[in-house]
């Protein structure tokens, strides 16, 4: 059985972030990296499925700069086979239909019979890339998975819904599904897994040889959110608290005008 999990390498969420000199983008430098919070679940349970059956060729996939091998090695080290880098110093600029169709063209032709993704990236956040990939292969796609089973060929799981609901899903191989927060516990490398990521495959292609398709948006501008005026804070008996209220009203807004 062919796996495949798709992995993106995304800043530390606790890193300070201001935007680049083209106002499109965060800028990146001095800023910590680290694999995408909802990608490990889908590398955990992709490594699960692998040690279930026994029989299994397991591939990594990242797209970005020759940076985000550091985070595949931790994918490797946690149990896959082999990595694929797809080289792209700009795929910042891509926009999600963009980056499925590299991840599409790559895959069309290699025979792999379930696909794992994250849900979302955290810094873009467009839960939009793993659904594309699926449409754009033909697959079925099961997603925001917090339960996984594999039996006979056929995916069972539940997915989260509004309100604290599980929804039951399940589909025949191929497909593609979509991990969600508590769907596992990823595993921390050890130090063995760790030398032993070193000696793995890791092959890197070239975007441009794989024909991306053009993005369908564009991003205009990014800034910051505007900061807000502060809060005034009222002290004093309620009798007091209730006249300086009414006179803030009064002079500020044109509610008791």
């Amino acid at each position: 059985m062919k796996l495949l999990v798709c992995i993106k390498q995304v800043p530390d969420m606790e890193s300070k972030f201001k935007v680049n000199s083209e106002g499109l983008w965060y800028d990146s430098a001095d800023l910590a990296w680290r694999m995408n919070e909802y990608d490990e679940y889908a590398v955990e349970q992709a490594v699960q499925l692998k040690e279930q059956l026994g029989d299994c060729d397991l591939t990594v996939l990242c797209i970005g700069s020759e940076r985000v091998k550091e985070t595949m090695k931790k994918a490797l080290a946690m149990g896959c086979d082999r990595g694929v880098h797809i080289a792209d110093d700009d795929s910042h600029r891509k926009d999600p239909f963009a980056i499925a169709s590299l991840i599409a063209n790559f895959a069309k032709d290699k025979g792999f019979d379930l696909i794992f993704t994250g849900l979302q990236s955290q810094d873009r956040g467009s839960a939009q890339v793993g659904v594309m990939v699926a449409e754009l292969l033909g697959l079925p796609c099961l997603t925001t998975l917090v339960e996984f089973a594999f039996e006979n060929g056929t995916v069972h799981g539940k997915r989260e819904l509004e309100g604290g609901t599980k929804g039951k899903v399940s589909c025949a191989t191929p497909a593609l599904v979509t991990c969600q927060l508590g769907l596992n516990t990823p595993r921390y490398p050890t130090l063995p897994n760790i030398m032993k990521a070193k000696k793995k495959e890791l092959l890197s292609i070239p975007a441009a040889d794989l024909s991306p398709a053009d993005s369908r948006t564009q991003t205009l501008s990014m800034a910051p959110p505007e900061k807000k005026g502060g809060g005034l804070i009222l002290e004093g008996e309620p009798a007091e608290l209730a006249e300086q209220l009414l006179q803030i009203l009064k002079e500020k807004t044109t509610v008791l005008a």
